[in-house]
């Protein structure tokens, strides 16, 4: 699908795009001065949850995840938005607060945006930030011997998939909602003080997705600890009920030839290919760096798990 943009692009005309089309990662990055360069991103989706003011600042979170996950910051946002004709104007209005609040709390703004009528609503932002073209964060770059840390815990996609189920206990859905609305902007301001190697950010591929693309655009393997993984209360006994959102399924089918699991019940493993909403940083570095950064994080409450370890070959290794 993606064949007929590679078709029509010329690298060589954009020397100032410095990501783009020819790499998987997060965001586009065009470079506009020697210091500064310019990241763009666009994320949208149907509501994960029930209120409306939560919705919206769950889906400007999300949607500015990308940027943090770059290395940058946020500057400036437009709303991409879809909304039922009946929907009450007030759901609408708290919808765009929500985002409106969020992208003000990154330090950004909301400068206007587009809506058009749609049977399901549908959310979110494109969104502009700002980064030094020498420490853009991208997928590739992880080396042998880092380490791998992760910003937020894992379960927000098998508890909302709970929750619209019913099927979900309140304060389950309470911690999911929290880590949801917690912006990246610290993880990634902190990470720019020490020497990272690769980052991305935890959303709709699932742990094992994004961190498979890391690894295959660095030419390594990653190597997951089970056990030392962090899991939102509730997350695994959603997942010993089987309450998994299709998106795991299809997680699975993708990427399951590239992953070995040493015997891991196959109940965690769908656990590790479910979606996750506005999740965190996954970041590869040395192990000076990993414990420089780890610092850093405590000092201001960042939370921050040491996860697994980069080493030779290819594809992901869950070991427990």
């Amino acid at each position: 699908m993606l064949r007929p943009l590679r078709e029509t692009f010329d690298e060589d005309n954009y020397p100032n795009l410095l990501v783009g089309l020819g790499s998987p990662d997060d965001a586009a990055v065009y470079q506009v001065s020697p210091d500064k360069a310019l990241i763009f991103t666009t994320d949208f989706f149907t509501p994960v949850v029930d209120d409306p003011y939560t919705y919206g600042a769950v889906a400007a979170a999300n949607a500015m995840s990308d940027v943090y996950a770059m290395g940058g910051q946020v500057l400036l946002a437009l709303s991409i938005a879809a909304f039922p004709p009946k929907l009450p104007a007030d759901v609408i209005s708290e919808i765009l607060r929500g985002a409106a609040e969020k992208v003000a709390e990154a330090g950004g703004v909301i400068a206007g945006g587009h809506t058009i009528d749609d049977d399901e609503p549908k959310f979110g932002l494109a969104v502009m930030g700002t980064v030094h073209p020498s420490r853009v964060g991208k997928k590739g770059g992880a080396r042998p011997g880092d380490q791998l840390l992760l910003t937020k815990p894992l379960g927000v996609g098998i508890i909302t998939t709970a929750a619209k189920g019913d099927a979900a206990d309140p304060d389950h859905v309470a911690g999911a909602i929290q880590t949801m609305v917690h912006l990246n902007r610290q993880a990634a301001e902190l990470a720019q003080q020490v020497e990272f190697h690769a980052m991305t950010d935890i959303t709709g591929f699932a742990l094992l997705g994004h961190g498979y693309e890391m690894a295959s655009h660095s030419g390594v393997r990653f190597r997951f600890n089970f056990d030392a993984l962090p899991f939102l209360p509730g997350a695994k006994e959603y997942a010993d009920l089987w309450l998994f959102p299709g998106g795991a399924c299809n997680n699975q089918r993708t990427f399951e030839e590239y992953l070995v699991f040493d015997g891991l019940p196959e109940e965690m493993q769908m656990l590790l290919f479910t979606p996750e909403t506005s999740g965190g940083l996954l970041i590869a570095l040395p192990p000076d760096e990993a414990d420089r950064l780890e610092a850093l994080y405590r000092q201001v409450g960042q939370a921050v798990w040491r996860v697994g370890d980069v080493v030779e070959g290819a594809g992901i290794e869950v070991v427990t």
